[in-house]
């Protein structure tokens, strides 16, 4: 994208908080590209069986006791 000068009726940001900016967009940017290769992928060889996939309830147990076990460290 081209920058454009700042509107005088907005507050500038930091250097800091333009690259933590930036940086976000480019975090946003690679998750947006890892569902898009997802979503070509189904689009080109369709659903996996569902033998294959792992349950949603599996993942998310696992996903909730990853969190339990940081909350606990961050106490």
């Amino acid at each position: 994208m081209t920058e454009q000068p700042a509107a005088t009726d907005r507050q500038t940001l930091t250097p800091e908080s333009a690259a933590a900016l930036r940086r976000y967009a480019a975090d946003e940017r690679a998750k947006a590209d890892r569902l898009t290769e997802a979503l070509e992928d189904l689009a080109v060889n369709g659903l996996p069986r569902a033998e294959d996939c792992t349950p949603w309830e599996t993942i998310r147990d696992r996903r909730l006791a990853q969190l339990a076990a940081q909350r606990s460290h961050a106490a």
